[in-house]
């Protein structure tokens, strides 16, 4: 598990994805622990940078290949429950993928439902408000 920073709170990496020409849908996954629905996600990885950390994560949970950007599109926090039961504040960086291709198989296949939804339809299910927030404001910018 990653040293915390300096505020305490341990980071994460994510991607959120878009699929379909033009249109953008938000991949949902649930978690394998309580089944509620949230974007894959996982700890920093040893000598991959924060994106490509999320690129894995996104086809280890979900079986989707793609291309993060490098500039994250933007971060919410959140209180991550721990296999022992406790809690610890956690940030996440979440990455703008674009998606190549998607995988029947995958690492994670059976462990979790997989969902492509309208930002509105994913901001309804995910429970963290921060996150809720940026597919609000992914939404916008898509209309942009």
């Amino acid at each position: 598990m990653p040293v915390p920073n300096s505020d305490g709170r341990r980071r994460r990496c994510s991607s959120m994805a878009r699929n379909g020409i033009g249109v953008f849908e938000v991949l949902l996954i649930t978690t394998r622990d309580s089944g509620r629905w949230t974007i894959p996600k996982g700890w920093p990885i040893k000598n991959l940078k924060p994106h490509q950390a999320a690129e894995r994560e996104v086809w280890e949970e979900a079986g989707v290949a793609g291309k993060a950007k490098k500039r994250a599109l933007g971060y919410f926090t959140y209180l991550k429950t721990l296999g022992d039961g406790q809690t610890t504040p956690s940030v996440v960086e979440v990455f703008r993928l674009k998606v190549d291709e998607l995988h029947l198989e995958f690492p994670e296949r059976g462990e979790r439902a997989v969902a492509w939804l309208s930002p509105v339809e994913a901001a309804r299910r995910v429970q963290e408000p921060e996150l809720k927030g940026l597919l609000m404001r992914m939404l916008k910018q898509a209309l942009r």
